[in-house]
């Protein structure tokens, strides 16, 4: 009897602390789900869930007991529509926000929830789902939206309902920036853990560019390549002075948002005023190839590590200090990592 375990849903907490893992294994009789969580770097295994029923999503809270939930997979254990806030101590949920229409993602932070849907995004309060605010976007299938973490500042970012441009609202200063990003879709979002920077991608993916959230100022703009591409992920480390982001051409960048270390630029910049803008961009300081996998990335913490996760759940840290071209350490197979 052959037995199938499928990777549905994989994320970072909101401190990349930790990571989530949802799975179905198949069997000719039956189907076990569940998920995992796991220490990101060192990586170790914590602790596993299972149940009658598959994740799409699976959100964990920092390193708390508190995990959003919706369910997923071929045997979906709640409906697309309802987001399931599941309490690991009690092993049981102790509240639940039900939607018109599927969720494409959930972001947390200590005191806030944000459910985002193909069209809109409403932001509750975490400790008494209470409605704070709700969000009119354009089309969103990937369901972009970033949280800060930072507990003084706190500030969303999503794409606003004009295609190509991102909306900012920071609600403890009671400020709403809307952001001419680019002149096609945003495929990819992140903030900084402050809220202070956000850094966007289109549909194209041959740039990336960072802004002041507070200003609209755009701030850098650097070049991922010529070719079009799909961005899959883009990180900011926690001291943001690193930028990563990862695409379907199999290749993870790694850029400095610092001043004390400089990407390398075209050795034709010269000729700037003649050349295209594309001889005037700012390239990747490191950069690591994967074959032919979609990405998620992170940095773990304040050194220059870098996290990459395969679709597949291979695991790869990246040391980019020296910059260039970069190698890993030996790949390992989040599926068939077992509790020590």
């Amino acid at each position: 009897m052959s037995i199938q375990e499928e990777l549905i849903y994989i994320s970072f907490n909101q401190d990349s602390s930790c990571l989530t893992l949802s799975t179905e294994k198949h069997s000719e009789q039956s189907t076990e789900s569940g998920f995992r969580i796991l220490r990101t770097y060192p990586l170790k295994y914590c602790f596993q869930r299972v149940f009658p029923g598959s994740f799409g999503i699976v959100e964990l809270l920092y390193r708390s007991n508190i995990i959003a939930l919706v369910g997923g997979g071929k045997s979906p254990r709640y409906p697309f529509n309802k987001v399931i806030i599941w309490d690991d101590h009690q092993m049981r949920p102790t509240g639940e926000l039900c939607f018109r229409s599927e969720v494409k993602a959930v972001k947390m932070r200590r005191d806030k929830i944000a459910v985002i849907l193909e069209n809109k995004i409403f932001v509750y309060n975490l400790q008494d789902l209470k409605i704070r605010d709700h969000i009119t976007t354009c089309i969103n299938p990937k369901g972009l939206c970033c949280l800060s973490t930072d507990t003084e500042n706190i500030v969303i970012a999503c794409p606003h309902s004009q295609k190509g441009q991102a909306l900012v609202k920071i609600y403890n200063k009671d400020k709403t920036q809307i952001i001419e990003a680019h002149e096609t879709s945003l495929a990819c979002l992140a903030l900084n853990g402050n809220g202070s920077i956000l850094a966007t991608a289109s549909d194209k993916g041959t740039l990336i560019r960072v802004f002041n959230t507070e200003t609209g100022e755009k701030l850098q703009e650097f070049r991922r390549g010529i070719d079009r591409a799909e961005i899959y992920c883009m990180a900011i480390n926690p001291t943001s002075e690193w930028i990563a982001c990862s695409s379907d051409k199999g290749t993870v960048h790694v850029y400095s948002l610092g001043e004390n270390v400089l990407n390398p630029k075209s050795g034709l910049r010269f000729m700037k005023k003649i050349l295209p803008k594309y001889f005037d961009s700012e390239w990747s300081f490191a950069k690591f190839r994967v074959k032919d996998s979609k990405t998620i990335v992170t940095f773990p913490g304040d050194g220059p590590v870098l996290v990459v996760i395969t679709a597949d759940g291979v695991y790869y840290q990246v040391d980019f200090s020296s910059g260039g071209e970069c190698t890993a350490s030996s790949p390992v197979n989040l599926l068939e990592l077992e509790l020590n």
